[in-house]
């Protein structure tokens, strides 16, 4: 029975299922075979609404998703394509968009990507010229033209959110950032990995209290095995979070193989039917890659269970022992990890921000009196020839010295509490943090914190917080690469016209 994913998810009485496919590092094949198979029996059984395809998942190459998709779809099952910002630049991006539309796939998960792995050769180019929230406002853009050249369906775009973070500042850079997704044209949403009620439950109490209720969330729900787990648990598997009790129970259950795979499917299902009772509009199950009959098994005994799902509630607390929870009202106890004002984070946080705060409203300010001097002495300067100058004597050894500049001329400190997004974060993040950290630290760099976290402590000295990821930033202009940024502002070039 064909059923279309964007119908479905959008009924709300309507409790949708979808599974993750993962193509290999090959082209044809036995896991080419077993992903159409599964993807066949899945068309077969009718309870699976759509499945996912990964895009270079870990960042190491695969079968493109967009080829293997389509096959699927064209023999009736609905298919959602995972689309990261990581390989391309914003030009290739919007060619494979039109190209997806073109081939009639128009189910997006909008995704910053995990950091590049290795390839032909070694290790690619990271090249994140755009991030998620501004992939969401790009595909929106392309439906409109889309619908004005005669194409009545828009794509659907979904995207991404990691509730299971442990600080202060990652969650609430999480859930403001997918505020900022679904202004950009998110429609619906499916979560990260992770084993904890409350987690899932804060998730949804925050998007009702910020009027998203209209938006559907899809849990996402894993079968674990040993090697999936022992990933996890380690930290390789970026927004993942399986601590290490859980891990070690998995390991147990897994002595038995037959044990393991049942306790695995019992799991899965016990998830399933709890994200159900919490409001969810549907379950995201993965690591399924050897048949659908484990499928089947997960989803006949949600059938079984599913009046149930309170009982279940306690096997569902793993969490690190100071996770920070937003909403005590939920009888939650646990460490906020309020931000302690030691002598480093004074000497590397809070004195450079109170600095560059208070130079940025003297000099970059346009609501200041001075701004429309300020605006004629840059335009004499850049008249005259003379910007190259400014930059080079003066702006580049106060920038470079303070903020590690790249010299983007599109500068975007001020969204990130004045840390330069171009050199201190891997993937270049303007408009807040992938889902890759770990307990504050960066995935890619794990002994340096996230400077989204950074960012947060900044803004709580400075009591701004209320400033944090509010509004959605425009990708850099690499047209203005190498010139003044401060030339630039003033004479509204940047991205802040």
């Amino acid at each position: 029975m064909l059923r279309i994913f964007n119908h479905e998810i959008l009924a709300p009485d309507n409790f949708v299922v979808t599974v993750e496919l993962v193509p290999g590092r090959e082209s044809t094949g036995r896991t080419t075979d077993t992903i159409l198979g599964i993807a066949k029996d899945a068309f077969a059984d009718g309870r699976v609404c759509a499945v996912t395809m990964t895009d270079n998942p870990g960042g190491n190459p695969s079968l493109s998703p967009d080829v293997l998709g389509y096959e699927i779809f064209k023999q009736g099952l609905d298919v959602i394509v995972h689309f990261t910002c990581r390989d391309m630049n914003r030009v290739g991006m919007e060619s494979r968009a039109l190209q997806l539309a073109r081939m009639g796939m128009k189910n997006i998960l909008a995704l910053t990507g995990d950091y590049t792995g290795k390839g032909f050769g070694g290790q690619g180019t990271p090249v994140f010229d755009l991030d998620s929230t501004i992939l969401c406002s790009m595909l929106k853009s392309l439906s409109s033209k889309l619908a004005a050249s005669g194409d009545p369906d828009d794509f659907f775009t979904g995207c991404a959110v990691s509730p299971f973070k442990t600080t202060e500042a990652e969650c609430y850079a999480q859930y403001n950032k997918l505020n900022r997704k679904i202004e950009a044209g998110a429609s619906f949403v499916i979560t990260q990995l992770g084993y904890d009620a409350k987690k899932f439950q804060e998730l949804m109490t925050h998007h009702k209290k910020n009027k998203n209720y209209r938006i559907p969330v899809i849990g996402s729900a894993y079968l674990l095995s040993p090697r999936s787990a022992r990933a996890m648990n380690s930290g390789k598997v970026p927004g993942a979070y399986l601590p290490d009790d859980l891990y070690k129970k998995v390991m147990r259950e897994w002595e038995t193989p037959k044990q393991g795979l049942k306790s695995a499917i019992e799991r899965t299902a016990k998830l399933g039917v709890i994200l159900k009772g919490l409001g969810y509009r549907g379950i995201h199950i993965g690591g399924v890659h050897k048949s659908f009959k484990t499928v089947g098994a997960i989803l006949d005994r949600m059938d079984v269970i599913q009046d149930s799902w309170q009982d279940f509630l306690h096997e569902y607390n793993h969490s690190h022992e100071k996770t920070y929870y937003m909403f005590p009202k939920q009888k939650i106890e646990a460490d906020s990890n309020s931000v302690k004002h030691d002598l480093k984070s004074k000497l590397f946080d809070l004195l450079p921000y109170t600095i560059l705060n208070a130079a940025h409203d003297l000099f970059f300010n346009k609501k200041s009196f001075m701004a429309p001097l300020f605006k004629k002495i840059a335009g004499m300067i850049d008249q005259n020839g003379k910007s190259w100058l400014l930059k080079y004597l003066l702006e580049d050894p106060v920038k470079i010295l303070l903020l590690s500049c790249r010299s983007c001329g599109d500068c975007g400190i001020q969204h990130v509490a004045f840390q330069c997004p171009e050199s201190r974060c891997p993937k270049h993040t303007r408009n807040g943090p992938c889902g890759g950290s770990r307990e504050g630290y960066c995935e890619v760099h794990p002994d340096k914190l996230c400077i989204w976290v950074r960012a947060y402590t900044r803004l709580q000295y400075g009591k701004a917080t209320g400033n944090f990821i509010q509004k959605a930033v425009p990708p850099r202009n690499w047209a203005l690469n190498k010139t003044s940024s401060w030339i630039n502002f003033h004479l509204e070039r940047d991205h802040q016209k």
